[in-house]
């Protein structure tokens, strides 16, 4: 049995990974099973870097193998805006409101065909042996005018999802997992993995 750290403190998110893994060989382990490890400094300029940087913190403090995701929204109109600072668009205290408010504000000329977005997710996995994988996931949809839903967290009630015609805040669970960004990195990864784990 492989023990992997997931690179977070967050339950839900642990819980959706190792649920994503389940097949695989594999002990998933959060940061919360080592006490306290200082924050990994994301001063990454892309998604890969910040996972990539948050994979090899966490993995030299744990001594384990370690799993980090990075991700956020690409606004095309916003030539890629939030990015990476999708959590803190708004400013480095910003809510999720805040963060919704000014993107509606930004994008507030902007015709609905123009409007388009995705959400993208990459995986960096780091191992002891220098092992690097890494993988990404996008879910392509549209902003809304309006909050829609109330599912969900961050952007989800601004994220349209033209297939399902529903923002990401309307979908269940399982509707989500089935689509999301995250769900699609995760997919890539446990094949991957199951790879290297061969």
């Amino acid at each position: 049995m492989k023990e992997i750290v997931i690179a977070t403190q967050n339950k839900g998110k642990v819980a959706e990974i190792a649920l994503a893994l389940s097949k695989l060989p594999i002990k998933v382990l959060s940061l919360s099973d080592f006490g306290p490890i200082p924050e990994a400094v994301e001063d990454g300029t892309s998604f890969l870097e910040n996972a990539l940087l948050k994979a090899r913190h966490y993995s030299q403090y744990t001594g384990k193998a370690c799993l980090a995701d990075d991700s956020g929204l690409e606004v095309d109109a916003l030539q890629g805006a939030p990015g990476i600072y999708s959590a803190r668009f708004a400013g480095e205290t910003a809510s999720d409101d805040d963060n919704n408010r000014k993107l509606l504000a930004e994008l507030l000329d902007v015709e609905t065909k123009g409007r388009t977005a995705r959400f993208r997710c990459v995986l960096a996995f780091v191992d002891h042996d220098e092992t690097v994988l890494t993988t990404d996931g996008v879910c392509s949809g549209m902003i809304t005018t309006e909050a829609q839903g109330l599912g969900g967290f961050g952007y989800d009630c601004l994220f349209y999802v033209p297939e399902l015609k529903k923002t990401m805040a309307e979908l269940s669970k399982t509707e989500k997992n089935a689509i999301s960004h995250r769900g699609r990195a995760l997919e890539n990864m446990a094949i991957q993995l199951g790879g290297y784990l061969k």
